[in-house]
């Protein structure tokens, strides 16, 4: 069991009766704690005052406000929480719940007490009467006696209230924390509709939330297209600029045709192709996230995922999905039961992540247009909602309701915002470089060798016989394994250039998109649905859709070919 020192307890100023709530349970596990009291800045926009002096008393914990956003009260609380641990932690006063429930506490509380157990006795209690199932496990393998106690208790408090026990608890906490917050808060203004309250009531509209949804979409999806169509272009000038004077210095032999054609085009095709893509798109989403949008999103799209057998909180891990598989398999846990974990794990592999939208936009939105690139992404949506109502069918149960908190509109801040798209570079940089570069390397080394034509002839069934790509392309799809990006970066190395649309016809472009936008995205993916879900439903998931990748992108070659579209 984990004991910290201390734990400071982050709490929202502005909502600060819903945030207690879990203050109140953390006081129950007798946590040595600080409060720091965020957000003043919002709380005093709302005309709300605090005071934090009685919040101290009350609790019995130190209190200090803060802006964590622009650093205000940062230094004051950490200097609380080292005196605090130092001091060996401050314990929270203990709050009391109405008699009935109080009093089948301190009957429970005595039993326990007797026995040792890793938690206090109190806490231990109210998890009980709760009917934590944990808990119950634990306590049943030291004393069954007093788990079959709890379970009397907690009939007897359900009898009396009408209500389950877990109920009338939560019901008292928040009755507990109400009372705290009519002791210290004032509204010192009257309250007016915020500018946030006003853009909170159109974006959440039933009709117009869903108008301003699509509008934004689209701007994000042109946004990113317009930048890195551009910026590609410069980058494409700039750096195979530098041929002449590289071959100049290492010659036009093996020596030079391996270090350009090996190292250096990948290098160049790893900058040109993804980070004019992938930069603002990141950008963008963190700018979203930050902004408060994003959980307006959640709560738009709620009813189209219960239709999936999910509800909106998989909006979270779907989003997550938009910059990388591997967080938004990870944050699947948010999810109630295991059945919507594993469903939203499913779903989420089929989003297109960044290194896609890289594929998306670098090929098909550039050679071919940026409207066929949106038809793309349409596609793609309709199909996750597809196969993720076929998933539902197969792993039948009822998606539970949606509650969230959804925070007040804000400017986005720059430096968190740079931050966290900074982060997201760095690991691109570290990760994803020296993986091109290596992989660009090997495919020369394989070239230059003759022993290319083996892999092509292994791969020319599925390749160029079902997809309609030219032999060369196949050997694209295993590195497209180790990350996606390197699909298209390989691409170049085997092609030799980045100007596809002089060596591939609009149609396989868009063939060998959909087979990247469906393939299973990385082997950092399946590694995360392993950890999450174990190596057979890892593995499952990986077989399907690579089998449905293949599969979809052989029916849209034979279509585009039968159609034959004006592109």
């Amino acid at each position: 069991v984990e004991k910290p020192d201390i734990v400071i307890n982050v709490v929202d100023a502005s909502v600060l009766e819903r945030n207690l709530f879990f203050t109140l349970q953390l006081m129950e596990l007798e946590t040595p704690m600080v409060i720091a009291l965020n957000q003043m800045d919002i709380a005093a926009k709302k005309g709300i005052k605090i005071d934090c002096k009685k919040l101290e008393k009350l609790l019995g914990v130190p209190v200090v406000p803060t802006v964590a956003i622009t650093g205000r009260g940062i230094y004051q609380l950490l200097e609380k929480a080292v005196e605090a641990a130092e001091k060996g932690g401050i314990k929270p006063l203990r709050i009391e719940y109405g008699e009935e429930v109080e009093e089948r506490i301190r009957k429970l509380t005595d039993l326990i007490e007797k026995i040792e157990f890793k938690y206090p006795a109190r806490w231990t209690a109210i998890k009980l009467l709760e009917g934590d199932r944990e808990v119950e496990r634990e306590i049943q393998k030291i004393k069954p006696e007093i788990v079959q106690t709890a379970r009397r208790l907690s009939k007897e408090i359900e009898k009396i209230h009408g209500h389950p026990c877990s109920t009338v608890i939560t019901s008292e906490r928040y009755e507990v924390a109400g009372r705290i917050v009519r002791e210290v808060q004032q509204i010192v203004t009257p309250i007016k509709p915020s500018l946030s309250e006003r853009i909170h009531e159109i974006t959440t509209h039933r009709v117009l939330g869903y108008l301003v949804m699509g509008l934004v979409l689209l701007a994000v999806f042109y946004s990113i297209f317009a930048f890195g169509d551009y910026a590609s272009g410069i980058l494409e000038d700039l750096l195979y600029g530098l041929e002449p004077p590289f071959k100049a210095i290492f010659g036009e032999g093996l020596l030079g045709d391996l270090l350009w054609g090996g190292v250096m085009e990948g290098l160049i095709a790893g900058i040109t192709i993804v980070l004019p893509y992938i930069v603002p798109f990141y950008l963008i989403l963190y700018m979203l996230e930050d902004s408060g949008y994003l959980s307006r999103i959640a709560f738009l799209t709620d009813s189209v995922m219960h239709k999936m057998g999910l509800h909106g909180k998989a909006f979270i891990p779907i989003m997550l999905a938009y910059g990388c598989n591997v967080p938004a398999c990870l944050s699947c846990r948010i999810m109630e039961t295991q059945r919507e974990r594993l469903l939203a794990a499913f779903v989420v592999t089929l989003v297109p992540c960044a290194a896609v939208t890289v594929i998306v936009l670098g090929l098909v939105g550039r050679f071919i247009g940026v409207n066929w690139a949106l038809t793309l992404y349409i596609v793609n949506i309709i199909l996750v909602f597809v196969l993720g109502r076929f998933a539902f069918n197969i792993l039948p149960g009822e998606p539970t309701a949606l509650i969230m908190e959804m925070s007040d509109y804000r400017i986005p801040h720059l430096k968190t915002v740079l931050k966290q798209t900074w982060f997201r570079l760095e690991e691109y940089i570290k990760i994803a470089f020296p993986l091109i570069m290596v992989s660009s390397f090997l495919i020369k080394t394989i070239e230059v060798l003759g022993l290319l034509g083996v892999f092509q002839a292994v791969l020319s069934p599925v390749a160029t016989v079902w997809l309609g790509l030219p032999r060369e392309v196949g050997i694209t799809l295993i590195f497209g394994i180790l990350r996606k990006e390197l699909m298209l970066v390989m691409l170049a190395a085997i092609l030799g250039t980045t100007d596809f649309g002089k060596v591939l016809t609009p149609t396989q472009m868009i063939v060998f998109t959909i087979v990247a936008m469906l393939y299973i995205p990385c082997i950092a993916t399946i590694a995360a649905l392993a950890k999450e879900f174990g190596w057979r439903k890892a593995l499952l998931i990986t077989v399907f859709e690579v089998l449905f990748a293949i599969t979809a992108g052989g029916i849209a070659s034979r279509l585009l070919t039968l159609i034959n579209p004006p592109y």
